[in-house]
């Protein structure tokens, strides 16, 4: 690996959850010089919690402004680090689905996992998820009933948080109000 790249992950390591550390340092270097995308990537991955959070934070970020890094990565992404269970990197994951190009099943996928997520204790999370989950429900159809019934039952029993972006959901998104 060379040494440009294996720096990446070493400013994300160190300290404790309480802080993002060097991660925006990170996304300004990686959108300066895509090629490192891939070595953050892999930083998902990392046996240190801290730097798996901060890889989270700042793939992101980073795909804010250009998803299609992340494209070579979908299925390693849908496979893998969405099934993680440190809470987290979760709240980035479920944030990044709607910018992925999706196909149908990996869309109902998405949407499995985004429904999973909303099991969880975490309200960050689940907050993430039911923005995510209609988010892919404006791109499917088939999807919209879910999405429907957990930004009700968000209204209903979510968190501060969760209730009130259910709220802020359905007064926008106007095709989640037609029958």
């Amino acid at each position: 690996m060379p040494r440009r790249s294996s720096k990446i992950l070493e400013k994300l390591a160190g300290g404790d959850h309480r802080s993002l550390g060097r991660s925006e340092e990170v996304v300004r270097d990686v959108l300066a010089d895509p090629s490192l995308f891939e070595t953050l990537f892999q930083g998902l991955f990392s046996p240190s919690s801290v730097v798996r959070m901060r890889a989270s934070d700042a793939v992101e970020k980073i795909t804010r402004e250009r998803a299609d890094l992340l494209t070579p990565f979908k299925r390693q992404f849908m496979e893998q680090v969405a099934g993680t269970d440190q809470q987290e990197v979760r709240w980035h994951v479920a944030q990044m689905f709607s910018r992925l190009r999706l196909n149908k099943p990996e869309r109902d996928a998405a949407a499995e996992i985004l429904l999973h997520y909303l099991t969880g204790r975490s309200r960050i999370v689940k907050t993430c998820a039911i923005q995510a989950l209609t988010e892919l429900a404006r791109k499917d159809p088939s999807l919209r009933e879910c999405a429907r019934r957990v930004l009700d039952e968000a209204v209903q029993t979510g968190s501060p948080a969760m209730r009130s972006r259910a709220r802020k959901l359905l007064a926008v998104e106007k095709w989640l109000n037609e029958e």
